[in-house]
Parts: C-alpha cells; sequence; structure tokens
C-alpha cells in the first residue's frame, strides 16, 4: 500500500510537471508556445562590461564613481584609515591595506572628490590645521570635497576644499595642515600613493558624470542609434527569436528632464524597439534594470558606487512604481508587448524580502493590470536567495494570472565553477539544472522564465568548439523546458564573443533551428 502511494505522488509530480510546461504562452507570434528571447542588454542601460569603449575618452577613466581607492603615506608607508569603516577619526597607521582603508569615489569633477567609507561615511574636514574625519553622513558638501593632484605614476597629493593639503601630522593623524604646495619628492608627508582595489564600474552613472551632460548626450545619442537597429530585429526574426527582453532604468519616467546625472532620451528608442518588434512579429519584455538607488550594487543597475539602497528608502521603492506605471500606461496595451518585468535580479537582505520586496512586486502587479489584463508581469528572483522556491510561497503572489518568476542561470561567479571542465559544466546542466527547471515546472504557481544564460563557462577551461556547441545545446534543451521559456544574455558584446549572441549564431556555436 506504502509503495502504491508512493508511486501515485511520483506520478502525480509528472503530470503537473507536464501540465505545467506544456502551457503555452499567450501572445506569441508563429505559433510558438514559449518565449525563445535574446537580451537587448548595454543598449538602454549601460554596462562597460559589454560597451567598453563607451568609456574612452573621459578624462582619468579610472576614477570615476564607485571606483575604490587607497591612500599609503610615502613618508611613513602605512595607510589611510577610518577605523571600523567610519563614524570617527581618520588614521594613518595600517601597515595593510582592507575594508576600512578602502575609500569609494564620488567625482565632482576630473579633479575633485568626495571619499565615502565602508560603513556610508564621507571623509571630512573642518579646514586648515584641521583633522580629517570620518564621521560625515550623506548628503556630502564641500567640507567632504577634496582635489586630487596625480603625477604620472599615482602619486598623489590632495588638497581641502579650504585650500590646505593634506599630510601625515604627528601621532600618526591625517591633517590639513601642510603649509605651502608639496613637491612630488617621496619623503614628502603630504604625498601618498594611490592604488584600486578591484575592477571599477561602468555604468550610466560613471558615464554620465564622467563626460558631463553635453559630452554624455551626445555619446548617449550616438551609441543609442546605432548599437541596436532595425536590421537586428530583422536577424532575430530570420533566427525564430521570438521575444527581445528590453533593460530600462527608471529616470526613463522622467525621460525630457531625468534626475542628473542620467541623459534622457531612451524613451524614443525604446518606442522604435516596440515598432520594429510589431514589423517583424517579435514580442517586448521591457525590464527595469535600474532602479533609484540601486537593488544590487552592480553597474548595470546604474549604481554611483556600489551601495545597495533601493530597499532602504521608501521614496526609491515609489520612483520604481512611478517607473513601471509610466511603462505599463504607455505599453500596456501595445501589440508588440509580452510583458513588464518590475525589477531585475535584487539583493535585499531575509527580512527585506518580505517587508519591502514582495509588497513592491504585489503593488507592481496591480499597476500593470489596471492598465492591461493580457500583459505577463515578470518578477525576479533574488540573485542571493537560498531558497529556490521563496517567491512561490510568498502569499500576496499566489494564484496571480499571467505572474512569471525570473531566473538567472549563469555557470559563473561563484567558486562551484571556477575550475569545472567544459565536460563537467556540460553535466551540470543536463543534471542539476535540469532538476531544478523540472522541480520549478513542477510548482503550483507562477511560470518559469530562464531570463538570462550565456554560452560561457567560469575561470576553468575555456573548451573547444565542439564543446561549446555541446554546452549550448545542453542550455537550450534544459531551459528550452521551462514553463515560459528562455532568453539569452546579450544580443551584442563588443569583447566577449561568446557572450555575444549574434557572433555565436554566426559562427556556428549555436544552432536554434
Amino acid at each position: 500500500m506504502e509503495s502504491v502511494s508512493c508511486k501515485w505522488l511520483l506520478l502525480s509530480i509528472l503530470f503537473l510537471s507536464w501540465a505545467h510546461s506544456a502551457l503555452s504562452v499567450d501572445g506569441l507570434s508563429n505559433g510558438d508556445t514559449k518565449v525563445k528571447g535574446v537580451n537587448l542588454g548595454g543598449w538602454l542601460v549601460i554596462e562597460g562590461f559589454i560597451t567598453p569603449s563607451l568609456f574612452n575618452n573621459i578624462v582619468r577613466a579610472d576614477m570615476l564613481d564607485g571606483a575604490k581607492v587607497r591612500f599609503k603615506s610615502l613618508k611613513s608607508y602605512k595607510y589611510v584609515s577610518a577605523k571600523d569603516g567610519g563614524g570617527s577619526s581618520v588614521a594613518i597607521d595600517q601597515t595593510k591595506a582592507d575594508t576600512w582603508e578602502t575609500f569609494r569615489l564620488w567625482r565632482i569633477s576630473a579633479t575633485e572628490y568626495q571619499f565615502r567609507t565602508y560603513d556610508g561615511h564621507f571623509l571630512s574636514c573642518d579646514g586648515k590645521g584641521a583633522p580629517v574625519t570620518a564621521k560625515s553622513s550623506y548628503p556630502p558638501s564641500s567640507t567632504e570635497t577634496f582635489t586630487v593632484d596625480r603625477s604620472d605614476h599615482d602619486k598623489v597629493r590632495i588638497r581641502h576644499s579650504s585650500g590646505s593639503y593634506l599630510q601625515a601630522s604627528p601621532g600618526n593623524v591625517l591633517k590639513a595642515d601642510y603649509i605651502g604646495i608639496p613637491g612630488w619628492d617621496d619623503g614628502n608627508a603630504a604625498i601618498f600613493e594611490m592604488t584600486f582595489d578591484g575592477s571599477n564600474m561602468r555604468g550610466d552613472y560613471q558615464l554620465s558624470n564622467g563626460y558631463g551632460y553635453q559630452e554624455a548626450k551626445k555619446v548617449l545619442d550616438e551609441h543609442r542609434s546605432s548599437f541596436i537597429t532595425e536590421q537586428d530585429f530583422q536577424f532575430l526574426s530570420s533566427q525564430g527569436i521570438n521575444t527581445v527582453r528590453i533593460p530600462v532604468g527608471w529616470w526613463i519616467k522622467d525621460d525630457s528632464n531625468p534626475e542628473p546625472p542620467y541623459i534622457g532620451g531612451s524613451a524614443a528608442y525604446l518606442q522604435m524597439a516596440f515598432e520594429w518588434a510589431e514589423k517583424y512579429n517579435i514580442k517586448c519584455i521591457i525590464g527595469l534594470h535600474a532602479s533609484r538607488g540601486s537593488q544590487n550594487g552592480m553597474e548595470h543597475s546604474a549604481s554611483r558606487d556600489g551601495t545597495i539602497d533601493w530597499h532602504k528608502y521608501n521614496d526609491n521603492v515609489q520612483e520604481s512604481l512611478k517607473a513601471i506605471d509610466f511603462l505599463a500606461s504607455n505599453y500596456g496595451k501595445h501589440p508588440a508587448l509580452l510583458g513588464i518585468e518590475l525589477l531585475n535580479e535584487p539583493i535585499v537582505p531575509q527580512n527585506s524580502l518580505y517587508e519591502v520586496l514582495i509588497p513592491y512586486y504585489s503593488k507592481g502587479y496591480k499597476i500593470v493590470r489596471k492598465y492591461s489584463d493580457r500583459a505577463y508581469v515578470l518578477i525576479s528572483q533574488r540573485i542571493n536567495a537560498r531558497n529556490l522556491y521563496e517567491i512561490y510561497d510568498a502569499n500576496e503572489l499566489k494564484n496571480l494570472p499571467k505572474l512569471v518568476v525570473d531566473f538567472h542561470f549563469y555557470n559563473l561567479y561563484i567558486e562551484l565553477f571556477w575550475n569545472k571542465s567544459p565536460s563537467e559544466n556540460i553535466q551540470y546542466i543536463k543534471n542539476e539544472r535540469r532538476r531544478d527547471v523540472e522541480s520549478l515546472n513542477a510548482r503550483n504557481g507562477p511560470l518559469v522564465f530562464v531570463g538570462e544564460w550565456v554560452n560561457t563557462f567560469g575561470r576553468g577551461d575555456p573548451g573547444t568548439r565542439m564543446e561549446l556547441q555541446d554546452y549550448s545545446k545542453a542550455q537550450l534543451e534544459v531551459y528550452g523546458s521551462a514553463s515560459f521559456g528562455w532568453a539569452y544574455w546579450t544580443l551584442k558584446h563588443e569583447t566577449a564573443p561568446r557572450w555575444d549572441f549574434k557572433k555565436n549564431i554566426k559562427n556556428k556555436i549555436m544552432q536554434l533551428q
């Protein structure tokens, strides 16, 4: 009797998995039942990873907003340090650099900067002869502004807005008490060695604030008009792609006059995308990729310095809801719209999942429904989530028609994949990823979408041509079984051909038909 019950339970799970995966996605063209999509990354939301050339002509392009810098006195050979990450005085007393010795840049101009500590305070000084502290909080002002003079070899001298240069004063204290203008001699207490910690951010904030409004507008106008064109939609249609996922930033809602330093104009190109999509029988998913305050601290969220503040302030959440209202009111009834994604890849702590993120998804869903009863509403899984099903367990989101959960599957970024061979990566897709997708399909809830994946491995063996073909085939098969479908990241990439969908197709690495 027990074995019979187990068999019935297993058959029920398999049936639910089959039934969920067999559902047809409404609104697709050419009789397709699931999304076969491509992301238009790096177009209306900038990612320097995708288009590094956009930043080539910025003066001091390595000192953009969010760059992490450290300063070592060339007299004492000790680092400037904000104890406990900020909140007290600043010393020059550490022989090794870590988080307390790392400062994020806020760029005012090519020579003027503010320095943000590990816990969000800013370096501050009351004027000539005063010590530097790390007690100032947002928003910074002139007392937190410093000019950085830079030699050819990353030696710097730092002048406070009061006019005095900083130096390592007796007692390992950083003070604005140097008299005169320091020379570049290594023994000078006002000369520091500046080094960078990790890679720098290259997003909308860095581009616009780095160039300044006029030049940034020229750069972005040229980029937006040429990076994605009608010919790309024609190509996608010829390959059987039925959907594009288009990332946008929250400032699109104020397109004629967005909050500085963001540059308007993306709304016109979004409109063009819808016109091209309709012409070539392609559907559009619009995704809020960048939110005010940043939902994940990454460059593709248009973060200024890597801080994740979206969930901390209600004003930020409200700005996102206004952006969803703008998108839904303008495109809710457009024949090319397939869905609206409320937020891309949020990183929020566990308590904010239920206090902020789930309520935001619930409110965003209602906003979309106000303008459309046929559009799908997509919600993104937290990228730091340990529970694959946490969205499915949220009571506010149960039994909502046309709700889709977006999962991003990369064999990258985490140590698990760094040393896997190509064959091990392929088997991981066929086994673990398949189990994940089948398990999600079997859940009684939203549809399953693999909204981002890429045809490249982690840090291990790059793989042969045949191995890449097998890897692509395995991903297409497994992600194609998701009940809503898949979307490849991304259509184009300046420097990494394995990320580039068009090059994968043209080089016959990926075969869809």
